[in-house]
């Protein structure tokens, strides 16, 4: 019954290590980068993209051939891969040696840890869960399906009243709104690798 490991799994991203400093460096590169592009005064669906994709892999963890005592590696890779699909044809450079554009990134980084012999499932379930994420937010809504996964309203509730981080103007303003009211997650429109992108990155 200790139920706080629901939430706490996903904050162990493995033992002190390379691995480990590389994730971190990757939560606040990515991470920050897709909050302050895609989701720039959109805090709340910010979060709710996180819950959507902790409630995914807690659901994949009920399947044995899945289960996993730890997904935050997965969280990361969730992370990645939407990062890849918001800027595809931005320029990576992988410890200097390797460039490529960032749709490629969740594939070289599971490509790296074939190499290092790291396990491969918690970065495949993570790559699934952005994919739903972003199928169900971009791709979907854009080929003319209608958009239904839209930010619950207790999120927008929780930045409110100050349960969660931020501030109200950030979840709750008529920017925002509006958006919602289209029923896109994102700015971006899933664009196509060699359209114009002006985002440089090295890893």
């Amino acid at each position: 019954m200790q139920i706080w490991r629901l939430i706490t799994n996903f904050f162990f991203l493995g033992p002190f290590s390379f691995p480990f400093a590389f994730r971190l460096i990757i939560i606040a590169k990515y991470g920050v980068s897709l909050e302050r592009g895609p989701f720039d005064q959109r805090t709340a669906d910010f979060v709710w993209m996180f819950f959507f994709g902790a409630l995914s892999l807690l659901v994949s963890d009920a399947v044995p051939a899945l289960w996993s005592p730890f997904m935050g590696v997965s969280l990361v890779f969730m992370i990645v891969y939407i990062w890849g699909r918001e800027f595809p044809n931005a320029r990576i450079s992988i410890y200097g040696l390797v460039s490529l554009k960032g749709f490629y990134l969740p594939w070289a980084m599971l490509a790296l840890d074939l190499i290092f012999g790291n396990p491969l499932k918690p970065d495949i379930l993570g790559i699934v869960a952005g994919h739903i994420y972003y199928f169900l937010t971009v791709l979907h809504p854009l080929a003319g399906g209608k958009y239904v996964f839209k930010t619950p309203r207790f999120v927008y509730i929780l930045f409110l009243f100050g349960i969660i981080g931020g501030s109200p103007a950030a979840t709750t303003g008529e920017q925002q709104q509006g958006n919602a009211a289209e029923g896109v997650a994102f700015r971006g429109r899933s664009y196509r690798l060699d359209s114009d992108t002006h985002t440089n990155a090295s890893t």
